[in-house]
């Protein structure tokens, strides 16, 4: 079953362009705010922002033939996005961001979207799909577990201005058509 019939009436899900990078550095922002306070501070919710969520990140990262970007839509709205960076080798693929916004959180458009990007890496030939999720974030952990992933590893660093990375590594494989 593709993703596209696992998606509620009124939503899609299709490339990001450039038409998409300002709202979707809006959408992040607004995700962020809503998402993270009591997980990580406010200063490094603002410098996560600066870092990997600015325009100018965005359309950087949408030049690039290694990402895909892919935008949720519902009702004429985007309410999420995904980018998956591909290993030069195409064996392994990073789920790099993949966020909703919190209102719609339920009804499937979350598990919909991390199955678009497992399908479109399984058809890219990757044999694993990795990600890093925080450790503190349970509903996320929950829905990456329910989608096929399992915990690979627990990583803690520095990535610079008081923000320490407290991550699972998530894997799911990709050779398998049923997830563990």
């Amino acid at each position: 079953m593709s993703n596209a019939s696992r998606l509620p009436a009124g939503a899609a899900i299709r490339p990001m362009d450039a038409a998409d990078i300002g709202p979707v550095a809006e959408l992040a922002r607004r995700i962020w705010q809503a998402t993270y306070p009591g997980i990580i501070t406010q200063g490094q919710i603002d410098y996560m922002l600066a870092q990997r969520y600015n325009a100018a990140v965005l359309a950087e990262e949408l030049g690039r033939d290694d990402v895909a970007w892919d935008v949720l839509w519902r009702d004429g709205a985007r309410i999420g996005f995904a980018s998956t960076l591909f290993s030069p080798e195409g064996d392994e693929a990073k789920l790099d961001k993949l966020y909703l916004d919190p209102a719609h959180q339920r009804g499937g458009l979350g598990g919909a979207l991390i199955a678009h990007v497992v399908e479109r890496a399984a058809a890219r030939g990757c044999q694993t799909l990795v990600l890093a999720v925080n450790k503190h974030n349970a509903p996320a952990i929950g829905a990456y577990r329910k989608h096929g992933f399992a915990v690979r590893e627990s990583v803690t660093k520095d990535i610079g201005n008081g923000f320490v990375m407290d991550d699972f590594i998530m894997v799911r494989n990709l050779s398998s058509t049923t997830p563990r």
